[in-house]
């Protein structure tokens, strides 16, 4: 049977979250029009300002030290030479008055010495806070990423619906927790500095806070104004003419001090309770233009509404018209409404298709103005059959201070058939030179940069994550939910003796704990006799394909590369032009891709799989 390794451990209590701990890395850029990846440079992170940032720091601090010097430190120095002590420039300890100078001398160096700890703790108090601001390429450098480099799904768990927010150097991913709506119940939050290692906030607002909320808590938007947070919310999933029945559901919104929470209702009621032209009010996101006019967009029910939220971020406010909704539905709208604006232009985004289905989706518009037209682009995100299916209900992570951008999103394993079963995930997005949206691809690595390993499934001995490596214990496998035909499959693998093999698992099906039905190719690395091989394994029986030696060698990090187009497969290893085995077979033409290790200390880093 196999176990998820670092995979969700269920929580089927109401109102409470389910375990989890992961990490995740994601960005966008511009790249020109006709150019292929790889053939664009992103904007540059930093800035000369940030350096002059520091420069006023390092002032800063030494102006303290010099304040707290002059305000009554004193500072001495020992002759050698004489055996005296100098507690001014000049001034030399006088033998006739040593016992009083070595009285007065010896509570001044004490007093000096107490200080210490308190300037020490004034200076990184000063200093490490604002340091921290005027550097922030210590944390944001490095976040030009082509997707989750350390795997995704980036956190662990079953969530939905994410929208994101920046809040004091960090990126808050707000989610929906995925279960049956009676136990939708309560949100949970993720931060993290590096989109790599994420914090889980759970339970940061539940239906005890909402007292008008019964289930169905939905697609949380996050928004900061006048030093408080908000979040909006949909709750108890109203259905049209249910709020003439007098039934209470609708757009809630609830207001805390910390992005973290707790938060709590705001106005005791639903913001939005009611129809306006024909828009369900759930699925709302939250703006706030440029000029410091706050929007929320919204909708279900393939409708979509706007509307301006007052200055008090709890009220609903009215346009020159004196209306207070207005519908901006582009073509094939059905839901999970998402806006945001760059280099002056207004992108709406949403999604469409039916959330429980393999066509769910997310496609944009572009205008002018934030109250439209919006006329429908292109879908720009979708299921591939190769990586998961259901990818949709979409939020943007944007890089302060360069045009680094992420579109994250939920999606649906492979192999899951339960609705509710999604996933976390993001990639990068990319503007063409016109201002569009490319289209986005869903990459698989996964560099173990967070300790964690999401989304592997083990079989056999247990696989754990340290150093960024995934390691075996024994004899064991691990795969990922893919389904790739084609491929470019890449990973780096170490084995610990002579005796050990190891390798990469491709177009692989029927994985199960002992294995024996396995079917599928294995690509091996064998130092003991110094071989690369490549086996054909059919019902857990392996068959020789082709086999050539190599300078393989315990102890040692060997990159390989498998790259399969239709019944050609070569084997690559450390040298990626010239491969060490090609041969052609046609047996299978998809499957899942994972690792395999025949004893403990094997271990596996960097791995990738791609279309070629």
């Amino acid at each position: 049977m196999a176990r998820n390794l670092a995979i969700r451990s269920g929580d089927p209590r109401p109102g409470s979250s389910p375990g989890m701990g992961t990490a995740l890395i994601d960005a966008k850029g511009t790249r020109p029009l006709g150019l292929a990846d790889g053939q664009w440079a992103a904007a540059p992170p930093h800035s000369s300002r940030r350096l002059f940032g520091v420069y006023i720091t390092l002032l800063i601090c030494g102006i303290a030290i010099l304040s707290a010097h002059y305000s009554g430190i004193r500072f001495f120095w020992f002759t050698p030479r004489t055996g005296s002590w100098l507690s001014n420039i000049g001034q030399l300890w006088d033998g006739d008055t040593a016992r009083e100078n070595y009285t007065t001398i010896g509570s001044k160096l004490i007093e000096t010495l107490e200080m210490v700890p308190r300037l020490f703790k004034a200076f990184a108090g000063l200093a490490l806070p604002m340091m921290t601001r005027a550097l922030p390429f210590l944390r944001q450098a490095p976040l030009d990423y082509t997707t989750s480099e350390a795997g995704n799904p980036f956190v662990d768990g079953w969530y939905a619906d994410p929208d994101t927010e920046f809040y004091e150097g960090k990126y808050w991913v707000f989610p929906t927790s995925s279960y049956g709506y009676d136990q939708q119940t309560y949100l949970d939050a993720f931060s993290s500095y590096d989109l790599i290692n994420w914090e889980k906030h759970a339970n940061i607002l539940t239906i005890n806070d909402v007292k008008w909320a019964r289930r169905a808590v939905w697609a949380p938007a996050p928004i900061s104004r006048n030093g408080k947070y908000y979040l909006y919310f949909g709750a108890n999933d109203i259905q049209e003419g249910e709020p003439e029945a007098g039934v209470i559901g609708g757009i809630g919104v609830a207001v805390a001090d910390k992005p973290e929470g707790p938060y709590v209702d705001a106005i005791g009621k639903p913001l939005i309770g009611e129809y306006h032209n024909d828009a369900q009010p759930i699925d709302q996101d939250v703006f706030i233009d440029d000029d410091g006019q706050a929007y929320i967009f919204y909708g279900g029910h393939s409708h979509c509404n706007m509307a301006k939220l007052n200055d008090d971020m709890i009220s609903i406010g009215q346009f020159d018209d004196g209306t207070s909704f207005k519908e901006i539905t582009p073509e094939g709208y059905v839901e999970g409404s998402q806006m945001i604006k760059r280099n002056g232009k207004y992108y709406l985004m949403w999604s469409e298709g039916v959330w429980t289905g393999p066509d769910y989706s997310v496609s944009y518009a572009m205008s002018d103005s934030i109250m439209g037209p919006f006329t429908k682009l292109a879908r720009i995100l979708q299921q591939d059959p190769a990586v998961a299916k259901g990818s949709g209900h979409n939020g943007v992570i944007h890089i302060p201070g360069t045009d680094i951008y992420y579109i994250i999103y939920h999606r649906r394993p492979l192999s899951e058939t339960d609705g509710n079963h999604r996933v976390l995930a993001y990639d990068r997005m990319y503007f063409n030179e016109d201002g569009t949206i490319a289209p986005v691809t869903m990459l698989v690595k996964d560099n173990f940069a967070d300790g964690q390993a999401v989304g592997w499934k083990q079989y056999g001995s247990n696989w754990s994550v340290a150093d960024q490596r995934l390691t075996s214990s024994g004899a064991a496998v691990a795969m990922l939910d893919t389904n790739f035909g084609d491929l470019v499959y890449d990973a780096t693998v170490s084995v610990p003796d002579s005796g050990a093999n190891a390798g990469l698992l491709f177009r692989a099906a029927n994985v199960s704990g002992d294995l024996t039905q396995l079917n599928g190719y294995y690509a091996k690395i064998s130092p003991a006799s110094g071989t690369v091989t490549l086996e054909k394994l059919v019902n857990g029986t392996s068959a020789l394909l082709s086999q050539e030696h190599a300078a393989i060698k315990a102890r040692t990090t060997h990159h390989i590369r498998v790259t399969a187009v239709a019944s050609k497969i070569s084997v690559f290893v450390d040298d990626l032009q010239t491969p060490k085995v090609t041969t052609t077979d046609s047996t299978f033409s998809t499957g899942a891709d994972g690792v395999r290790a025949s004893t403990a200390g094997t271990w596996f880093g960097s791995v990738s799989v791609a279309k070629p």
